[in-house]
């Protein structure tokens, strides 16, 4: 198993692309994890080849982020980190995760200002007073608007004091058909146009139609905000064509 991991890590690196190994129940966890570091340490020499990620429903995913962050700061690598909300709350015992939606909300934005901001915080306190931050690569996988808008608050700050090439690379992800009006607001924003450091994708399934449907019931299932979010993509989803309806006018 090691050597197709390796191997696909391998073909990864010449590519130029990321492997982003995903998160499970906690019980299995630290297992993936103890791999997914080896990797980093093997790989993430110049840039995140490999990531971890990150589940913010967990009460102590600080902790275990915060000694990552020790870890590649002494052995002098960059450090991949995919920040999710989560995605086994239901099956995860209830003394492991917040009470709340308003707890992994926190959990999760504190996270990622300390990223972005490739500084030790409250949240995530550096292991002693001398410890550097390391390099790191970012990704926020999410659909929340308000997470969104604080990365890009935080990136806009940044590019007003720094060259974007001094920045941490940040990628923001969505699911594709999930939260587009997001990622579209994501791509004309101003402060994208700026930042060469950052860019959105959209993540697709691939499989048998069965499998590609069971996965995204189950992604619309955790995803609790996408109800509420049915009439601000309704909108944006008709701004959209009423642009397009006017270009072919020229009335754009």
């Amino acid at each position: 198993m090691w050597s197709a991991i390796t191997a696909a890590c391998d073909a990864a690196a010449t590519k130029g692309v990321s492997l982003l190994p995903g998160a499970e129940e906690e019980i299995t966890n630290p297992g993936l994890e103890k791999w997914t570091l080896e990797l980093q340490k093997k790989y993430n020499k110049d840039r995140a080849v490999v990531y971890i990620t990150y589940q913010c429903y967990l009460r102590s995913i600080n902790q275990r982020l915060a000694q990552h962050l020790e870890t590649a700061s002494k052995e002098g690598y960059v450090a991949g980190v995919k920040l999710v909300r989560g995605a086994y709350l239901s099956s995860e015992p209830s003394r492991l995760t917040f009470d709340t939606k308003e707890g992994t909300d926190k959990m999760y934005d504190a996270l990622a200002s300390t990223v972005l901001q490739q500084s030790w915080s409250d949240t995530v306190p550096a292991p002693t007073p001398t410890t550097p931050f390391p390099k790191v690569n970012i990704v926020l996988a999410t659909h929340n608007a308000p997470s969104i808008q604080l990365a890009k608050s935080i990136r806009a700050t940044q590019l007003s004091t720094s060259t974007p090439s001094s920045l941490p690379r940040l990628t923001y992800a969505q699911l594709q058909g999930m939260a587009d009006e997001i990622s579209q607001e994501l791509v004309q924003d101003a402060t994208m146009k700026k930042d060469e450091q950052a860019k959105v994708v959209k993540c697709m399934t691939w499989g048998t139609t069965s499998e590609c449907l069971n996965f995204l019931l189950r992604r619309a299932s955790e995803n609790k905000e996408a109800a509420l979010r049915t009439d601000d993509t309704r909108k944006a989803m008709g701004a959209e064509l009423w642009r397009r309806c006017r270009g072919v006018f020229g009335l754009a």
